[in-house]
């Protein structure tokens, strides 16, 4: 970062708190510019140049009688709608139009402090309200005072300072209304980019969970097949260690491809959770019906038997169907395994538009129930993901999974 940066980062800063400041102390800081500007106004009126016209003021059209009252009266009204014009803008720019008119039938005169001040308070006022307000109110006190001095002053309705005063007056309502303008514009950009930011945390948060979501259930997709498994395999080892050793070596050989394989797995998942910068290549396996025959043998090797058939001709399919193809049907089998008879059924039909999945086993009725759900959970939300749908139930002594899948992922929205 350079100096001039720091400088300017350091004289925003400043800035921005003394803006805090002002924003704090407002009502103060309006009751001090009253007090130093009518102070310094009637200062330079009484003690300037006084060869301008009758009275003692700055020319003719601004000057008044050299009358206490009036610049008493002038003087009080000024500070008060100067001081509180941030309060009652509205209020206090309709009385200092009274007090105006006043003093122009009374003298036949403006007090150019009465006219400073009217038009400090119409910007205020024009910025603090809406456009139809503003120049409602203020062409009103405007038209007012015009007649005002067309009807009491010595200049008649065609003096040049009549239209001064009034275009004078015009600008600065234009220009009071063309900040307020400005300013709500700021404003509703800085909302919608607040909105925006909003929106992409929103956005960000909701992409976590379904991340979360997502690892969840390809954790338990992978850990659910193999540790089942091992689970059978060391049963039978146990079975076995003592009645014929030798039948030991396979099933100790099966449970050790199965752990090699929950490693490996798990590794892939976990490494979709790593930064870009942490892997050369992505590690997360290619899923999908290209590796069914290599499923169908570790469940035949875990004592699964698995009648497959297929209708129609296989053909590549999205990724994602694909993908949800393959754990639809290696979570179906899982369950068979894990509850059912020892045998399953698979059919596997690739229609025109769509894949359709049937799983089916027999019930062991002795079989532990007690499985958390999240498997018939996982199945569903990778169906709907794709636009498909899953079934499954219990029916007559049967467990059957039908699953039909589109065959190109529909877009969305």
């Amino acid at each position: 970062m350079t100096w001039e940066h720091v400088r300017a980062y350091d004289f925003g800063m400043a800035w921005g708190k003394a803006r805090a400041w002002a924003r704090r102390h407002a009502a103060v800081i309006d009751a001090v510019f009253a007090v130093l500007f009518v102070g310094l106004f009637f200062m330079g009126y009484f003690f300037g140049d006084k060869d301008h016209g009758p009275g003692p003021g700055p020319g003719p059209g601004f000057a008044v009688a050299d009358s206490a009252p009036v610049h008493v009266i002038a003087g009080a009204t000024a500070l008060f709608v100067l001081a509180m014009r941030r309060r009652w803008p509205e209020r206090l720019l309709i009385l200092d139009t009274a007090v105006s008119v006043g003093v122009m039938a009374a003298t036949g005169y403006r007090h150019p402090l009465l006219i400073v001040a009217w038009l400090i308070v119409a910007y205020t006022f024009a910025r603090r309200t809406n456009r139809g307000r503003a120049w409602l109110v203020a062409g009103v006190c405007i038209a007012a005072m015009y007649l005002a001095a067309g009807v009491f002053g010595a200049g008649g309705w065609l003096a040049p300072d009549n239209f001064g005063v009034a275009a004078w007056s015009i600008a600065v309502v234009a220009i009071g209304d063309a900040t307020r303008s400005r300013r709500a514009y700021i404003d509703s950009v800085e909302e919608r980019a607040r909105r925006a930011e909003a929106t992409r945390e929103e956005e960000a948060r909701r992409r976590v969970a379904e991340e979360r979501l997502r690892i969840a259930r390809e954790l338990h997709d992978v850990v659910a097949h193999h540790i089942a498994v091992i689970n059978v395999q060391a049963g039978a080892a146990a079975h076995v260690l003592r009645t014929r050793p030798e039948a030991v070596g396979p099933a100790l050989a099966h449970i050790r491809r199965a752990a090699d394989t929950v490693m490996q797995e798990l590794g892939s998942v976990v490494g979709v959770l790593r930064g870009e910068d942490e892997l050369d290549e992505p590690t997360e396996p290619t899923r999908g019906l290209a590796r069914l025959a290599e499923l169908l043998d570790s469940f035949a090797a875990a004592g699964l038997q698995v009648e497959h058939r297929q209708s129609g001709t296989a053909r590549d399919l999205p990724a994602v169907v694909d993908l949800a193809a393959y754990r639809i049907v290696q979570e179906s089998l899982t369950n068979a395994q894990k509850y059912g008879t020892g045998r399953a059924q698979l059919a596997i039909t690739y229609a025109p538009e769509s894949i359709r999945i049937d799983v089916g086993n027999a019930i062991d009725e002795g079989a532990k129930t007690n499985g958390s759900g999240y498997g018939l959970v996982g199945m569903r939300e990778r169906a709907a993901a794709t636009g498909g749908t899953v079934t499954a139930g219990a029916v007559d002594g049967r467990f059957d999974v039908h699953a039909e899948l589109p065959a190109t992922v529909k877009e969305t929205s």
